[in-house]
């Protein structure tokens, strides 16, 4: 192993090409240093200086070690800082999941915001449906994740900062009948094939879009099952059902699609980010992001 302190005399010396300026600089004398350089051409098993009696220069494996002392000897000074930075959260990498939803809320200011605030955290993300984020964060190919869940339904296991909560409201075609009112009653809509996602992707909420029919005496017409709400939306858009979607889905346009809320108690669902205890400052430091753009800190 060549040492930090044989790379940092070698270095002097090739700026110097001097032996005597180059050991008055190290703060040594001049005999230690020319064995230190023996010492290094020996392990190196190359000479490193072309020496006479009246000059000192750079033999051709001397110079193209130059810069690359120099660019190592950069990077050893420059790790305590790093590992000052990462202790911090403000240097590292954070893989964070989201689902949909958050796309149509403040999620793309945050991580704007985030990214110019913390240049040295590498941010990567992936579109993942609760069940998915659930996986990767156990298998730990993801740090952190915004869910969809129904209120006081949260994984367990998880820190959580709640980020909304929100009314659902329903997507209709918009050839129904139905999609003329400005409001609709249960009795309107008990009947109608629904598209929903399936119940392994958010349980939580889909007992409680389930909860809502038993409550009215009714079992839903499941017509058909998709994961993104976008395809939900789309599917809506063809006639194929109508469906129960986030009151900030009102957002995503589509020709053909109406949104109506309806009277009376409905459905909710939250939204939370969720992390693991003791999880890297980078995490850490992304919570607390968040928590100052909703205005919490």
């Amino acid at each position: 192993m060549i040492e930090p302190r044989s790379l940092r005399q070698f270095l002097v010396v090739a700026e110097e090409l001097h032996f005597g300026r180059a050991a008055a600089r190290l703060h040594m004398t001049q005999p230690p240093l020319t064995q230190a350089i023996q010492k290094l051409e020996a392990q190196l098993g190359v000479r490193l200086f072309e020496r006479s009696s009246r000059s000192v220069a750079l033999s051709p494996a001397g110079a193209a070690l130059l810069p690359e002392a120099r660019r190592l000897l950069a990077e050893l000074e420059a790790l305590p800082a790093l590992a000052r930075a990462a202790a911090e959260g403000r240097q590292g990498r954070l893989r964070l999941g989201f689902v949909s939803t958050v796309g149509f809320g403040e999620l793309p200011r945050w991580l704007r915001r985030f990214r110019e605030q913390q240049p040295g955290i590498q941010l990567s993300l992936r579109e993942a449906t609760l069940d998915v984020q659930l996986q990767d964060i156990a298998a730990d190919a993801l740090d952190a994740g915004f869910v969809i869940h129904a209120p006081d339904a949260l994984p367990s296991g998880f820190e959580a900062l709640p980020i909304a909560r929100e009314p659902l409201v329903l997507a209709l075609p918009a050839e129904l009948p139905q999609a003329g009112r400005a409001q609709l009653a249960a009795p309107d809509i008990l009947d109608l094939p629904l598209v929903i996602f399936p119940r392994e992707i958010s349980p939580s909420l889909f007992d409680a879009v389930l909860g809502f029919y038993r409550a009215h005496g009714r079992a839903p017409q499941i017509a058909q099952e998709a994961i993104q709400m976008q395809t939900i939306v789309n599917l809506v858009s063809a006639g194929m059902g109508v469906a129960w979607v986030p009151e900030s889905v009102m957002g995503l346009q589509r020709s053909g699609v109406v949104y109506r809320p309806v009277a009376g108690p409905v459905p909710v669902s939250a939204t939370s980010l969720i992390w693991r205890p003791g999880a890297p400052p980078a995490v850490q430091r992304f919570v607390t992001h968040v928590r100052e753009g909703l205005g919490m800190a």
